[in-house]
């Protein structure tokens, strides 16, 4: 059976892991966080002492995922998106959060002052939607507001709709 593959992409913050481990224990696709493979198979290239953060080498994370993307049924979540082949998804979402409670989320973490301002200004100025827009074709690229938990409960809704009917028109 053909699944399809989904891409949750945004600002750091803005809940794509929890929506992303949500959908996958509801659709039963599998759920990739592209910064905790990076982290088990150090997929690094250096690292970047002004964020605090290693630095993530795209073409060995393409190389990782290649196969399992071809299968199909796989849901990544990561903060870019224009490193990724077009041909991977079916579908992309951005989510977007308020600044103000991305803000907290992020001051949470323990993320530095310049770490949390460019983040900010990243989400302010839809750094992160520019590049899907950018990278993939706009009809798959989708933005989703995750402010609440409710509009969490929401975005699972419509994506679990939409993967049921991808999965009909594609295998029928």
């Amino acid at each position: 059976m053909l699944l399809p593959n989904i891409l949750l992409t945004g600002t750091p913050g803005v809940g794509k892991t929890t929506l992303g481990k949500e959908l996958a224990s509801k659709s039963g696709l599998k759920y990739i966080n592209v910064g905790d493979l990076a982290r088990e198979e150090q997929l690094y290239d250096g690292y970047d002492e002004e964020y605090d953060c290693p630095i993530l080498d795209e073409d060995r994370v393409v190389d990782e995922l290649d196969n399992q993307m071809r299968e199909g049924g796989v849901i990544v979540d990561y903060h870019g998106c224009d490193f990724f082949p077009e041909r991977w998804f079916h579908i992309v979402f951005v989510l977007r959060t308020d600044t103000n409670v991305l803000y907290e989320r992020l001051e949470t973490r323990g993320y530095n002052e310049k770490k949390l301002t460019d983040n900010i200004q990243c989400e302010i100025f839809q750094v992160i939607y520019e590049e899907a827009t950018e990278s993939y074709k706009e009809e798959i690229v989708h933005q989703l507001p995750s402010n609440k938990p409710e509009e969490l409960e929401n975005n699972v809704d419509q994506i679990l709709k939409w993967i049921e009917q991808w999965i009909k028109d594609h295998n029928s």
